[in-house]
């Protein structure tokens, strides 16, 4: 039987060998996203986003008032509406 480096084409078709490892690369890749995304959005969903907005949005509302662009009635009315 005949192989191709005989004709000299054993090096161009060998040299899609190098496509095998990419592909691999690019699987381990993915992997790797993939499981970031659901470590990082998993959990965030899971501690309850909405509980760490609450607070973000009382502590801004506490700087107002602290910094005086709100008074204090406004700031009662706005963390009654929080709750």
């Amino acid at each position: 039987m005949l192989g191709l480096g005989m004709f000299g084409l054993g090096h161009m078709f060998g040299g899609f060998r190098f496509l095998g490892g990419l592909f691999r690369l690019a699987v381990i890749a993915a992997v790797a996203v993939g499981v970031v995304y659901a470590v990082r959005y998993g959990t965030g969903r899971s501690r309850g986003e909405s509980g760490a907005r609450e607070d973000s949005s009382l502590e801004i509302l506490r700087r107002r008032y602290a910094n005086g662009e709100i008074s204090k009635e406004e700031f009662e009315q706005k963390k009654n509406d929080l709750s």
